[in-house]
């Protein structure tokens, strides 16, 4: 399906308007995992059920985890960090979190696995996580590719209790390591190689923290003993969601919020809508939260000033080279750019029509729909791939610009 952006700059009222995003992908993912892993039956609510989400719910049904869905809660009956089923086939789809989670989860598993997935998610990094579970004494077969998806993994009852993990590529990695360490029923030490915003890591550690175990940080390692109890847990509003309506205040000049959005936040995108608030062009290292790099890139070209963003090389090896997606939508909408390695430099202009490439990736198709709010003629090719992390994101855009517009 393509989306046509309606232009309303200059046609909005100033009331202000409230909205509501499902909830946070990233805790939804921990939650999941977390609970699976606890002992006894866990409540979790405000899931969201995105693809990806739905995609790592599927994935632990098939491993014999007992899960009921009703609405937005979901009850999960742990299994005390050791499965019952030994032998299992999972498709992880182009669910990042789950291609990083599962794996992990599984290394600790005395039983043997095989797990596929898209086309897209062959190409994304996973090699080092690999390299650190094959440390532990997991062992693997590649299908295609060494060190790639697909492959069978076949987990130890007895891992080394320290390892080390690079996290230039992903700090996924270190998060599947902190969550699943549990199960090595000993205290676990990591230690961490390379460099990569934390907040994510942070995130993690806080929530297993509040399912009863103990995680410590010293330096460059992490310390993790304990295991998970079982117990109520409500998932934040996505931030990541939200950005995109805060980023509408800064092209539209509207007064826009979200429900649930604090400032005390477990998700890191909470310090970009601080930053947008006054930004107004300049150089900005986007490293921590660098999921809104899109969405900055959307805003840059009405600011005063030119928009130099950095530290996000990572983001080439995600559902898209975003990095080049972004130039090259920006290039079609006459936008005046450079591409660098670790980012790109955006000039203020006036975007002309142009169709967007999503690159199937919906971060492409959700933050350049933001450009088409203030420019005629923008035109989002392919834009269900929202879907897989927010799949009402154009409904819900559309019942924000009636209500901004409406007489």
């Amino acid at each position: 399906m393509n989306y046509k952006v309606k232009n309303i700059y200059g046609k909005t009222g100033n009331g202000k308007i409230y909205v509501s995003v499902p909830g946070s992908k990233s805790i939804t993912a921990r939650a999941l995992l977390i609970s699976a892993l606890a002992d006894g039956e866990s409540t979790l609510k405000g899931v969201q059920f995105s693809d990806d989400c739905l995609t790592f719910l599927n994935c632990l049904k098939t491993l014999g985890v007992n899960c009921g869905v009703d609405g937005t809660t979901v009850k999960i009956i742990g299994c005390g960090g050791k499965l019952k089923c030994n032998k299992a086939e999972i498709n992880v789809g182009s669910a990042g979190t789950a291609a990083r989670f599962l794996p992990a989860f599984l290394a600790f598993q005395n039983g043997e696995y095989k797990l596929n997935c898209s086309e897209q998610m062959k190409n994304r990094p996973i090699a080092p996580l690999i390299k650190t579970l094959k440390s532990l004494g997991a062992k693997f077969e590649f299908s295609e590719r060494e060190n790639s998806y697909p492959f069978i993994i076949r987990g130890t009852a007895s891992p080394v209790c320290e390892t080390a993990v690079d996290i230039n590529e992903s700090s996924q990695f270190l998060s599947a390591l902190l969550i699943s360490s549990v199960c090595a029923r000993r205290k676990f030490k990591i230690i961490t190689n390379g460099s990569h915003g934390l907040d994510y890591v942070n995130m993690t550690c806080k929530m297993a923290t509040s399912f009863g175990a103990e995680v410590k940080k010293s330096g460059y390692c992490f310390f993790v003993s304990g295991g998970y109890r079982a117990r109520e847990y409500e998932i934040e509003p996505d931030v990541s969601a939200a950005c995109y309506f805060y980023a509408m205040n800064k092209i539209l000049g509207t007064d826009i919020s979200v429900g649930g959005i604090t400032s005390d936040s477990l998700q890191g995108d909470i310090k970009f809508i601080e930053i947008l608030k006054n930004f107004d062009g300049g150089k900005i290292d986007m490293r921590e939260f660098s999921d809104q790099t899109l969405t900055l890139s959307a805003v840059a070209p009405y600011l005063n000033n030119p928009t130099e963003i950095c530290g996000v090389e990572h983001i080439r090896k995600q559902e898209c080279d975003r990095i080049s997606a972004i130039v090259h939508n920006l290039i079609a909408m006459g936008v005046r750019c450079e591409e660098r390695s670790d980012g790109v430099k955006i000039y203020p202009s006036n975007p002309k029509p142009a169709k967007i490439n999503a690159f199937g990736d919906h971060r492409v198709a959700m933050s350049f729909a933001l450009t088409g709010l203030r420019a005629d003629g923008i035109e989002i090719e392919n834009a269900e791939v929202c879907s897989k992390t927010f799949k009402e994101y154009f409904t819900v855009l559309d019942e924000v610009c009636g209500k901004l517009t409406e007489k």
